[in-house]
């Protein structure tokens, strides 16, 4: 079991005062955990078949909502995809975007093979070196609320990059219908579908 917080507990206890916020999320366990924590709420975008574009996403997103923030909640598989996006956040320095990297050390969507970061690649060290001036780990749960602090209060891109231990992301049936979920997003941030 790799070591870090229980991801059932630490996200809900980071992502605490989640509603103002829109929120875009990898696959596998990130979406899992913010479909369930937001009970697939309309401010949250889950990906699915997209593997590597959360992040993208989440900086256009961004830019194009200078007046909200969003938060991308990804995972290392997802993220170690397309590390080069760190570096495009780094320069289009969006002050509303914040991502949360929950890493497991594993592949969860494709069956749970480890993966680069449990071999010692360290995320936090890639965003910072890509320029993201604000970055934490967080692998305890002491170390939380200083994040939730972070991210309440940052008006700085920010990254988290969140140890968790072996649990498992929450069972949610979350909503598989790509059209529904772009629609019912698109409908509560422009007013509109």
């Amino acid at each position: 079991m790799t070591q870090g917080v229980n991801r059932q507990e630490a996200i809900p206890a980071l992502l605490a005062d989640h509603d103002d916020m829109l929120i875009v999320t990898g696959l596998a366990g990130s979406a899992k955990d913010i479909g369930a924590l937001t009970k697939d709420g309309d401010h949250t975008f889950t990906m699915a078949g997209a593997m590597g574009g959360a992040t993208a996403m989440g900086l256009g997103l961004a830019l194009a909502q200078p007046d909200k923030k969003v938060v991308v909640v990804t995972g290392d598989g997802e993220l170690l995809m397309n590390m080069s996006s760190l570096a495009t956040v780094a320069v289009a320095k969006a002050p509303n975007l914040h991502i949360i990297c929950v890493d497991n050390g594993h592949y969860q969507e494709t069956g749970n093979q480890e993966s680069h970061t449990s071999k010692g690649v360290d995320l936090a060290a890639v965003a910072s070196g890509s320029g993201i001036k604000t970055c934490r780990t967080v692998s305890a749960m002491d170390e939380v609320e200083d994040a939730r602090r972070l991210l309440a209060g940052a008006n700085d891109t920010c990254f988290i990059h969140l140890k968790i231990d072996g649990t498992p992301p929450p069972v949610f049936k979350r909503d598989l219908d790509a059209a529904n979920v772009k629609t019912r997003f698109r409908r509560l941030v422009l007013g509109h579908a």
